[in-house]
């Protein structure tokens, strides 16, 4: 299968591209700078010239391949709406151009769009108070699939985690450098939910593959791991004191995400999509060393 990806040269797009190629797919993987050009060449990888904001060039991709796999999205966190709505309108522009098609276009999502307090499921609705401004592209995706496409969605979870990752634990770790203290808000038993950004890159390659038009999959290993936990695998790393009961500011803009409560189920998806995650969880991977020493 010819699959064009967004966002292939990022921490969780690279690995869906390698993930691709040794099953047997080719690649055709967007690139917005010659930076992101030369590391997909070296990848032995396609080269798709061409940018988020640039419809026309997105819907000429994916006329030209069998599926598409989404999962670019600019984390402009000053202008959050803006973001997603650009997230939208890519969706819709490359879904008409596969629709009657019943060729498959898979985007990701995340977890925390889904209630707090709870353990979310795949049939949950997107329905929960951070970054509901993504929402709709959810819902393009289900008006897509009554259009002719064979569209899903994988949620990923907060943390999506391995080597070379710079999200979340990444930032948390540099705010426990910076304050000299690895914290947690309140009593830290607020859960987050975790996979290894390998675990992750297959659920993307088996949705493209045989995921139904609709649905719903959560590329989720650890279902729910304590902040406080995560905290103090942090302190254990750094050698910095582990602190409870801080606010939300501690965090800066960090702090409304690692406040959240939202753990989630995968149950679903490993029935529906033969998956199960083989990687090492969110805690072994801090205690592996990587995170702490540049890696």
């Amino acid at each position: 299968m010819r699959v064009f990806v967004t966002g292939a040269t990022g921490f969780i797009g690279s690995a869906i591209v390698r993930e691709l190629v040794a099953n047997g797919h080719e690649v055709l993987g967007l690139a917005r700078s010659d930076e992101g050009a030369a590391k997909l060449e070296k990848a032995g990888v396609a080269v798709h010239r061409g940018s988020l904001e640039d419809v026309e060039t997105l819907k000429n991709a994916a006329a030209k391949a069998d599926g598409v796999i989404h999962t670019a999205f600019i984390h402009d966190f000053s202008n959050m709406p803006a973001s997603a709505k650009t997230d939208t309108i890519a969706i819709q522009a490359m879904g008409s151009v596969l629709a009657g098609s019943g060729r498959p276009l898979v985007i990701a999502s995340g977890t925390a769009l889904l209630a707090q307090g709870k353990l979310g499921t795949e049939n949950d609705e997107a329905s929960g108070t951070v970054n509901t401004l993504r929402a709709p592209s959810e819902q393009a995706i289900t008006e897509l699939a009554a259009q002719g496409v064979r569209s899903s969605v994988v949620r990923l979870p907060p943390s999506v985690h391995g080597e070379g990752d710079h999200g979340f634990m990444h930032v948390l770790i540099g705010i426990a450098r910076q304050t000299g203290v690895s914290a947690y808000v309140a009593d830290g038993l607020n859960r987050w939910p975790a996979v290894h950004r390998l675990d992750a890159a297959r659920v993307f390659r088996l949705a493209l593959e045989k995921g139904t038009p609709g649905a719903r999959y959560h590329a989720v290993g650890d279902e729910g791991v304590p902040t406080r936990v995560i905290a103090t695998a942090i302190g254990r790393g750094t050698n910095l004191p582990v602190q409870g009961g801080a606010t939300a500011e501690h965090f800066g803009w960090m702090g409304h995400f690692f406040s959240l409560d939202v753990p989630a189920s995968s149950m679903l998806t490993r029935e529906r999509l033969g998956w199960e995650p083989t990687g090492l969880g969110l805690i072994a991977d801090l205690e592996q060393g990587h995170y702490f020493h540049g890696g």
